[in-house]
């Protein structure tokens, strides 16, 4: 259990050098599901259709030991409270398979982490997606209407959205290849976006792009249409055909957040579109205004490149998006007189009750980090320290038994190196460990809230960055049989060994970790909504329980 109480307290591993192999070879992500998980799954499935949640697909992930789960669309509260049922499922059902399932969104570093897509659309009473753009696009004045105004809303509104996928775990993903950046921006594809360009340069769409062929240089294959409107998977707020698919959702958060701001912030531009058109004496000429007015004042937002290229955040920086790298950064949108005016003007939420939102949301992430913190320094000083010394030793020891059997005629040189690297590294890590602690104590010095959440951003996580890094490069050199932890390279190891008995697993192969991301599909009368975890991030993580399972379990 020691060696594991990282996972155990916080859910991730704060410390863990990089095995040889990671997903690299996408070999896991392109590969045939595991027996054992297959059955996992199966059971996962029956758990869901028993309470009314119709899952539909499962398939691996990215990262080793990661898979992904999309249940069917539903309308929005259903799917809120479907979404949390099935987190719960996946953990139960993972118990009863000798698993465990973490649903932290990043808990490997050097692989990637879990989350949810969020798919959203708006639909009528009777069944019409206002989403759906039809063969021609250009010509479907109410598409273009809702499709601007969407624009409009999460322009203004972008730190709101941004600051609905604020987590901790979230703080590790976003940004990280892997999943979104932490800039909001639209991606609309190649089709809507010479469309809007037509209507910011000219006034009016006159033609829609359309599929071109996909060439896939094999003669004998039948020839493939490309989408026209194509898809981005670095793009946080992405248009896919008849719907929007936010993809910043954290996968242990509630998807009822991110839904509250879409729509709320919907709401407010299809308010101010009716106060407008209701008033306007040719209806016909104010919908094409309002159009034209709406994408030429909010192209801003909208961006179809990498989101992952360092010149993005320049660029956003240009534009004039917000740009909020963390949760800290992101929680005073809550509070703005822009976000009360917003969402007390619909009755969502009062004055207090956001002031009430940021003051837990600031504690949580606190506490958080303080956990994290305290399980860095508890390692370090009971089990890290310790064992290098006693490398250290064996090291001297050695070396000085090789001198005296080889009356100094034998080169030791190699041996001396490494207890030189191990030494030096040995102070460092204990210098960072030393400062960590010193950081924690003045934690206490600072008011409950944003003063305290702050600190914990701007100083003890980047102290708990600095204990890691000397911590990691020791575990490359130190003698396996001393190092305390699993190493990473176990959840690599033994998810490939599809069939072992658990029981005779010795202790340091004790538990395997499995990825368990994790996605989901819902939807209103006016949405529809899709969690599923970004970029490799689908299922969550799993450990597989071995000597150490009950307490495990227990946890």
């Amino acid at each position: 259990m020691a060696s594991e109480k990282r996972l155990i307290y916080t859910g991730r591993t704060l410390f863990g050098a990089m095995p040889p192999k990671g997903q690299e070879m996408d070999d896991h992500y392109f590969g045939s599901i595991r027996q054992r998980i297959s059955a996992y799954m199966k059971e996962v499935n029956e758990e869901c259709w028993k309470l009314g949640i119709p899952a539909k697909t499962q398939h691996n992930e990215v990262a080793p030991a990661q898979h992904e789960l999309a249940p069917i669309y539903a309308p929005v509260n259903i799917a809120a409270d479907q979404n949390q049922m099935m987190m719960r499922i996946l953990k139960k059902v993972a118990s009863r398979h000798g698993m465990r399932c973490v649903l932290h969104e990043k808990p490997f570093a050097g692989v990637n982490g879990s989350g949810k897509h969020n798919n959203w659309s708006l639909t009528t009473d009777d069944g019409i997606n206002l989403l759906d753009p039809g063969k021609t696009p250009h010509e479907n004045i109410q598409f273009l209407l809702v499709l601007t105004c969407i624009l409009k809303a999460v322009d203004e509104h972008a730190d709101l959205l941004r600051e609905s996928a604020a987590d901790v775990g979230n703080d590790q993903r976003l940004g990280g290849h892997e999943a979104p950046p932490a800039v909001i921006s639209v991606f609309l594809g190649e089709q809507l976006e010479d469309v809007l360009e037509q209507l910011v340069s000219t006034g009016t769409a006159t033609h829609s792009k359309k599929g071109s062929k996909l060439e896939t240089g094999v003669k004998t294959l039948p020839d493939f249409m490309k989408d026209a409107t194509d898809r981005n998977r670095t793009s946080p707020f992405a248009f896919t055909g008849n719907k929007f698919e936010f993809r910043m959702v954290g996968s242990r958060d509630s998807i009822s957040a991110c839904n509250v701001v879409l729509n709320t912030i919907t709401a407010e531009v299809f308010k101010e579109v009716c106060d407008r058109l209701e008033k306007a004496p040719d209806f016909e000429l104010a919908v094409h205004d309002l159009i034209k007015e709406y994408a030429t004042d909010h192209q801003k937002i909208v961006f179809n490149g990498n989101g992952y290229a360092p010149e993005w955040e320049k660029e956003a920086k240009r534009r004039g998006l917000p740009i909020l790298p963390s949760m800290v950064d992101a929680i005073p949108a809550l509070t703005t007189e822009k976000a009360v005016k917003l969402f007390e003007s619909f009755d969502v939420f009062s004055r207090a009750e956001l002031e009430s939102r940021a003051e837990i949301k600031y504690e949580i992430y606190s506490k958080a980090i303080n956990i994290e913190a305290k399980t860095m320094i508890d390692m370090a000083t009971k089990q890290i320290i310790p064992a290098v010394i006693r490398y250290t030793t064996v090291l001297g020891e050695s070396i000085n038994t090789v001198k005296t059997a080889g009356e100094g005629l034998i080169d030791v040189s190699v041996q001396l190196d490494l207890l030189k690297k191990a030494s030096k590294l040995l102070k460092a890590a204990n210098s960072a460990m030393s400062k960590l602690s010193k950081l924690v104590e003045k934690t206490q010095e600072y008011a409950e809230g944003r003063d305290r959440a702050v600190f914990c951003r701007e100083k003890v996580v980047p102290a708990m960055e600095a204990l890691r890094e000397p911590v990691d490069e020791l575990e490359m050199i130190v003698d396996k049989e001393m190092w305390p932890m699993h190493l990473m390279e176990i959840l690599y190891l033994k998810y490939n060994e599809e069939c072992y008995n658990k029981d005779t697993v010795h202790a340091p192969l004790s538990r395997e970790v499995f990825w368990h991301e994790y996605a989901k599909i819902p939807r209103h009368t006016s949405q529809k909504f899709h969690c599923r975890r970004q970029s490799g991030m689908n299922f969550g993580y799993v450990t597989v329980n071995g000597v150490n399972s009950n307490i495990i379990k227990g946890s």
